[in-house]
């Protein structure tokens, strides 16, 4: 009779089970899915009930680094990182042996398939749209084995020695061609603007004497300086200071 009761004792105790929050249970009779129970505790049948637990949380896992040909033939070394999870935890195990291999294997032929669809530049430009198209492809793939894809990110793009160098020579040309252009447009409006300045004292003669003894005053301020005065110019000078105080006297 004891013997009857602790074979029950430990029977039922090999029968319980508890199953997380995050976690659903799988149930299996006699090898036939009967479908998904939990959380918490779980009462299987002896002998008869087997269980699969499947973690329903955000997977994230490393896509190694591998190398790529892009569309303009340049080899480029590429490692992204996927986000997922599982939506129906009776495909994960029904339909998939592994689904962690497996959505890491499409992963990677995903990225190789895409990445070599595009150019280099657009690689590096247009990084957004390629991680969406990643992921779309690989959410396709995954979607009958009941795994959601939430998110693909290229995290590392490793150009070769010699592109790299390339493209520092271009970055280095382009700033070059930038910083005449902006010399080239600051000589325009300075052209520009003296164009004007010669107008208005072509208009007023004495402006310019004046102009030049403000330049003069400018130049004694360093007193190492000598200045010589032509004839002609004081003349012109006598005729200004006398303008102004005929100005000044009305």
């Amino acid at each position: 009779m004891y013997i009857l009761i602790a074979i029950v004792v430990i029977l039922l105790l090999l029968s319980l089970r508890v199953v997380k929050e995050y976690d659903r249970g799988v149930i299996f009779f006699l090898g036939k899915c009967k479908g998904v129970r939990g959380p918490g505790l779980i009462l299987l049948i002896p002998l008869l009930e087997r269980m699969t637990k499947v973690a329903l949380r955000t997977v994230t896992m490393n896509i190694p680094s591998q190398k790529i040909i892009t569309k303009d033939n340049v080899s480029i070394d590429i490692a992204a990182v996927a986000y997922y999870h599982i939506t129906d935890a009776v495909k994960s195990v029904v339909a998939i042996e592994n689904v962690y291999d497996a959505v890491n294997q499409i992963s990677q032929t995903t990225v190789r398939n895409v990445v070599g669809q595009f150019q280099l530049d657009q690689l590096l430009s247009e990084t957004v749209a390629i991680n969406e198209q990643i992921k779309s492809v690989i959410d396709s793939h995954t979607e009958p084995w009941g795994v959601q894809v939430t998110a693909v990110e290229i995290k590392d793009i490793t150009l070769p020695d010699n592109m790299q160098r390339a493209m520092a020579k271009e970055a280095e040309a382009e700033r070059e061609r930038r910083a005449k252009i902006v010399a080239a447009e600051g000589e325009f409006q300075a052209a520009v603007k003296l164009g004007e300045a010669a107008d208005i004292i072509s208009a007023h003669p004495v402006a310019l004497q004046l102009r030049t003894l403000q330049t003069m005053a400018e130049i004694s301020v360093e007193k190492n300086s000598t200045i010589i005065f032509p004839a002609q110019f004081m003349t012109t000078v006598s005729e200004a200071l006398k303008m102004i105080k005929g100005d000044f006297g009305n």
